[in-house]
């Protein structure tokens, strides 16, 4: 990509929730937009977001809608993606996808910049945004592996409704209320209800009885951090819980654990925010990692029975590290090469 002062930036998917949340980024971060293009289905063209104090039409989202774009941000789905992401390519600017469509693709890197930043350049004009989840557990275990060197993590999450959506987003609203009056629970996002309940269920599940969005965590952190020997045991799990993943790791390695100097290793990682005093109420928490850019990582403690594992509690906004702001991180690198 040349090297400019400022760049034509594209955000398909612009009306929806990790669309808003690039917008609202890129804007914090003063990324140097020369001209900002939200794109979005024909049903969403015609709607205005605020943006680095203009008012922009949102235009619908063409095979011709690339042209004179430098980078676009992709936040639309992998169906969309699929179609669109090679046309953007072709027409010059450099594809940064959100979506599941490219990640896998052996040709395609999967970058979160505090991890494996040197992926970026061998894009050829498409790079892959990773699963969120995936994204805030690679970003903890990097210096782990860096130190360590990692054998398996055992990984359970606890999925916020954003994570599906604008419209799961209102579902666990109004089951909250329907629920709080007594009312006939209803539900449409999700198979069940999620108010005040914990599905075991993201994505579709797979003949081998894990689900899609388990196995993007083992592929995907094998892929990020370049060790395919690295075992990957998931159970993903939605919970009603507005903003903000977590998740419960057990990290076994090849080397045994000081837990004294992982913990000042967590505390200087780029990226991990460390809040480890429970013995003050201190830990990570999805109330207050919503809205952060930072990892959070705590409950440090060493594993019970086993001297080479430990074990970690890692929050983070999942619409912002999760999403948006790691595709935006990206082509703040891609801007600085």
């Amino acid at each position: 990509m040349e090297k400019k002062e400022n760049y034509n930036v594209a955000v398909v998917g612009a009306t929806g929730a990790v669309g808003r949340t690039m917008l609202s980024i890129l804007e914090e971060r003063k990324f140097p937009v020369a001209k900002l293009l939200p794109l979005a289905s024909a049903r969403s063209a015609g709607k205005q977001v605020d943006f680095n104090g203009e008012t922009i039409t949102i235009q619908e989202l063409k095979a011709d809608s690339f042209e004179g774009v430098d980078i676009a941000l992709f936040s639309a789905g992998g169906s969309i993606s699929r179609e669109f992401c090679p046309i953007a390519a072709k027409a010059g600017c450099v594809v940064i996808d959100n979506s599941s469509a490219f990640r896998m693709d052996k040709d395609i890197p999967l970058v979160v910049p505090e991890v494996n930043p040197h992926a970026i350049g061998d894009h050829q004009g498409i790079i892959a945004n990773p699963n969120c989840s995936t994204i805030q557990m690679v970003v903890a275990l990097k210096p782990i592996h860096d130190r360590y060197k990692i054998k398996r993590v055992v990984v359970s999450t606890y999925q916020s409704v954003s994570g599906s959506g604008q419209s799961a987003i209102e579902e666990l609203k109004a089951q909250s209320s329907q629920a709080l009056n007594g009312q006939a629970v209803t539900h449409e996002v999700y198979p069940h209800q999620i108010a005040f309940n914990c599905l075991p269920h993201i994505d579709t599940f797979l003949d081998t009885g894990y689900t899609k969005e388990e196995m993007k965590m083992v592929n995907e952190t094998r892929k990020i951090l370049e060790d395919d020997a690295i075992q990957v045991s998931p159970t993903t799990v939605r919970v009603p819980v507005f903003y903000a993943h977590s998740e419960a790791v057990n990290v076994e390695t090849e080397q045994e654990i000081d837990v004294k100097e992982l913990r000042t290793i967590l505390g200087s990682a780029p990226g991990v925010r460390l809040v480890d005093a429970p013995g003050k109420g201190e830990y990570p928490l999805a109330t207050d990692a919503a809205g952060r850019d930072e990892v959070m990582v705590g409950r440090v403690r060493a594993d019970l029975d086993n001297p080479r594992a430990v074990n970690l509690w890692i929050v983070a906004d999942n619409l912002r590290k999760g999403a948006a702001l790691n595709a935006i991180q990206i082509a703040e690198v891609l801007i600085r090469r």
